[in-house]
């Protein structure tokens, strides 16, 4: 288990999974520094948690000198990071029919590269200290590529190839690596999402999966077991049927416009 007076960064802190996990992990005893890149969120967060030890910052994930001012302001204030929660990311539809550049780029700087700026920020730290976990959120849409979510599933198969080699490395120098492949969660990223969505888990108890992952310094924790269960069959399958399946499933999903 972490400490009771863990540091913990959490980027994309101020809504979804990120306020919910810093609302456990608050109550846990961590103190929380709350990263977002929109301020109300972040504020908002720490009027809620105003009883319990947090700061917070606006920075930008795919700003790393941004980025790591505000985490250097925020050990200022608390003390060096424990736990990095890697979180913030976007969802945009990006199709293979419809390719557009701007947008995968886009889903790409906040999804990976952030999440390589988020662990830039505190991982030199750490190995000084010679003590750390770092916790990258990642998607069942790791697992392949799903249509119309180009973009979002290779940032996200981009996060676990990162920690799988950070993991490898890291161990050795006492850093702890967390994987944590979430599916469906009723966030605002999925509200863009309308018809089917198997499995669909309430933002509170994708927290409290989270969480447990976190406790227990999982390598990999993908959930919910369902869902962990069908990709795990359709990892053997022949590519063909795997298609099949994904092209019925996605077919059964719209992504709404964007304003």
């Amino acid at each position: 288990m972490n400490h009771p007076a863990s540091i913990t960064l959490i980027t994309g802190a101020g809504s979804g999974i990120g306020r919910a996990l810093a609302h456990i992990l608050a109550n846990e005893g961590h103190a929380i520094a709350a990263i977002d890149v929109c301020e109300d969120g972040v504020k908002a967060l720490a009027e809620e948690l105003k009883d319990k030890r947090i700061a917070w910052r606006v920075a930008d994930v795919t700003d790393a000198g941004g980025l790591a001012q505000a985490t250097g302001e925020l050990e200022a204030e608390l003390g060096p990071i424990d736990l990095l929660v890697a979180n913030a990311g976007i969802g945009l539809e990006t199709s293979g029919i419809r390719y557009d550049v701007v947008a995968m780029n886009k889903v790409i700087n906040v999804n990976l590269i952030g999440v390589s700026n988020s662990i830039g920020a505190v991982l030199p730290g750490m190995i000084e200290r010679k003590r750390g976990h770092i916790v990258g959120i990642s998607s069942v849409a790791s697992y392949r590529g799903l249509p119309r979510m180009l973009a979002y599933s290779a940032s996200k198969a981009g996060v676990n190839a990162i920690m799988d080699g950070l993991r490898v490395e890291l161990i050795p120098l006492g850093i702890h690596v967390t994987t944590i492949c979430p599916g469906w969660v009723r966030t605002p990223l999925t509200a863009q999402l309308e018809g089917v969505l198997e499995h669909m888990v309430d933002v509170d108890v994708a927290a409290q999966e989270i969480a447990y992952a976190i406790r227990t310094k999982l390598l990999f924790y993908t959930f919910p077991r369902m869902m962990r269960w069908k990709l795990g069959f359709m990892t053997y399958w022949p590519r063909s049927w795997a298609d099949a399946m994904i092209r019925r499933m996605m077919n059964q999903i719209n992504i709404k416009k964007t304003p």
